[in-house]
């Protein structure tokens, strides 16, 4: 696993949630059913991983980011 991409996805999930605790993420789980995320949350989770690594990703896409390894194993696919 690409531990600075693990890191940047963590920034920006805290960034846009900042009550979760990094140490304490399932990985596998989704955010959803982890903790308050709410669609509007995750618009912004999405928008946030696009600024932060330069990706385009699509709406379609937005299911491979609904957890913590999915995000990971998604830009490690399509970063540069």
């Amino acid at each position: 696993m690409d531990e600075e991409i693990k890191k940047t996805v963590l920034k920006v999930l805290c960034d846009v949630a900042p009550d979760i605790e990094p140490d304490e993420i399932d990985p596998e789980m989704n955010f959803r059913d982890q903790f308050d995320f709410d669609s509007m949350d995750f618009l912004n989770f999405a928008i946030g991983l696009h600024q932060a690594v330069g990706i385009d990703i699509p709406e379609t896409d937005y299911p491979r980011l609904s957890n913590l390894n999915g995000s990971i194993r998604y830009l490690q696919e399509n970063k540069g």
